[in-house]
């Protein structure tokens, strides 16, 4: 695929998959969906069972935070990050004059991803200080995905002219909140029918739907290592920010990992709130698709809603609570190592592992504060 990039005007953004001169796929290429082993997995298999017609056409649509700082980069890095200035101040979620404030940044970058052909839904301000977020219009899993990285590249590239500073850590700061990569998703026939919608079902949820989202959670566990790809990752997966709250869901419950929205058939669909922002799009959505349609494919049914606050209930053992939990989890998978080969499987654990191992050899700032001088 090739777009007219928003890094230069004379920069020609080229995305694809890598491949050996046999043909065959490298491990380390990032759009996955033709290495599955099973078309399960794949971003642009079409057909999934349980459905009136043979073709269904799948509809998630991302939602990625993001910090914004006033330092630039360079005098950041070589500073240690230290003496950030966010471009807000105060909890401005929704705020008109907090955003109009950085208008002209915004403007810029939503012309730039329009001329790369990504539409912008709509740009907010967040809660956290020097907190936004942008939303697209739903598509086309892999389409989904490849504007998603784009988008990123974009939102890096803009600060950097701008003199500022992004990053999509998924926990940047102790004292504010994650930022988080919601995936909304649902699912239609080819002739346009809501198959997430009946109008005789509770909450008008059909029983595609609530087959889908039982398959999301029963293997949102095994799938962590995708979904929370970094050590920071558990930074916030682990706090009550609400992102996500072991494998429970509920009706526009933002305590839930799954949040079920929407009225009207058009509308219906459900909202996963485990991805932070720094998760990989090609592999989250690949996670996400295997295992709703795993779940129409057996029947699943979901655990009762949760009504409430989720974070009271006890924690979910299964769910794990740091990367290398994350990576043998997703290595022992049966589920995993039936849709990958078992080269690709190991590729993955194999950089897990690494960045654990690092992590641990790695002397922090939390080190020194905890036991410098009381040790």
């Amino acid at each position: 695929m090739s777009r007219c990039g928003p890094i230069s005007e004379r920069c020609d953004v080229r995305r694809g998959s890598t491949t050996w001169p046999s043909a065959s796929p490298t491990r380390s290429t990032s759009r996955p969906a033709s290495r599955c082993r099973s078309p399960r997995a794949s971003c642009s298999s079409r057909s999934w069972p349980g459905t009136r017609r043979s073709a269904s056409i799948r509809r998630p649509g991302t939602e990625l935070e993001f910090y914004l700082f006033e330092n630039d980069q360079r005098t950041l890095r070589k500073n240690g990050f230290r003496d950030l200035e966010p471009t807000t101040i105060v909890p401005s979620d929704f705020m008109i004059h907090e955003a109009n404030t950085y208008e002209p940044f915004f403007q810029k970058l939503r012309a730039d991803l329009l001329a790369s052909g990504i539409a912008v839904e709509a740009a907010q301000c967040e809660w956290g200080s020097g907190q936004w977020e942008m939303t697209f219009t739903y598509g086309d899993p892999l389409e989904m995905a490849d504007r998603h990285a784009l988008y990123k590249l974009a939102v890096r590239d803009a600060a950097v002219r701008a003199g500022m500073t992004a990053t999509f850590m998924a926990r940047p700061l102790n004292d504010q909140p994650g930022s988080s990569c919601h995936v909304h998703f649902s699912l239609t026939d080819a002739a346009g029918e809501r198959l997430f919608w009946s109008d005789d079902a509770d909450h008008n949820m059909s029983g595609v739907m609530r087959s889908a989202l039982a398959g999301v959670l029963e293997h949102t566990p095994e799938f962590m290592a995708w979904y929370a790809p970094t050590i920071n990752s558990y930074r916030r997966n682990n706090s009550q920010e609400v992102a996500g709250s072991g494998r429970t869901w509920g009706f526009d419950n933002r305590t839930t990992s799954v949040r079920v929205v929407g009225h009207k058939p058009q509308h219906l669909r459900f909202e996963f709130r485990i991805p932070g922002a720094d998760t990989n799009p090609y592999l989250t959505l690949t996670a996400l698709l295997a295992s709703a349609r795993n779940g129409v494919e057996q029947g699943l049914t979901p655990p009762e809603p949760v009504l409430g606050n989720a974070y009271e209930r006890p924690r979910d053992p299964a769910m794990p609570g740091n990367l290398e939990v994350a990576a043998n989890a997703f290595a022992s998978s049966p589920f995993v190592n039936g849709l990958f080969a078992e080269s690709d499987v190991d590729h993955h654990r194999v950089l897990m592992q690494h960045e654990w191992d690092t992590f641990l050899a790695a002397v922090s700032d939390w080190d020194l504060h905890r036991y410098f001088d009381r040790i």
